[in-house]
């Protein structure tokens, strides 16, 4: 059995990824983080998002479901015939990229299939 002094867990005052200079390197790390992940108040207060491509409101929701579907189908075909000509280990990046857009596209299907459309009144 271990003493305290003989494991390194034991003592709490230490992490693993300590070395002279880590202090300093966590704070520019945090900085970084922050700047990132934190934006400050201002930076919001004055961020205005792009309207140059935006979807028009009065569009419906299945028809931008199906647009949806459509485009993942798309870049599935893409990914997949990208595939075939990149040589590992970029094409098993690919084919992961591929994954994901294929089981957003399930997604997205299964949405259009449980999605009633509206019936509009009979006109008599």
């Amino acid at each position: 059995m271990l003493n305290p002094a003989q494991n390194p867990s034991a003592n709490e005052d230490t992490t693993p990824y300590e070395f002279p200079g880590s202090k300093r390197f966590h704070e520019a790390a945090d900085r970084a983080l922050d700047h990132y992940l934190k934006p400050n108040a201002l930076t919001l207060r004055f961020h205005k998002p792009s309207t140059m491509f935006q979807v028009a409101p009065e569009q419906d929701s299945e028809s931008l479901l199906v647009h949806a579907c459509e485009s993942l189908a798309q870049a599935s075909l893409m990914t997949s015939d990208i595939a075939a000509y990149i040589d590992l280990p970029q094409r098993r990046t690919i084919l992961a990229i591929h994954q994901i857009i294929m089981l957003a596209e399930l997604a997205v299907n299964r949405v259009l299939d449980n999605h009633e459309i509206p019936q509009s009144p009979a006109h008599n």
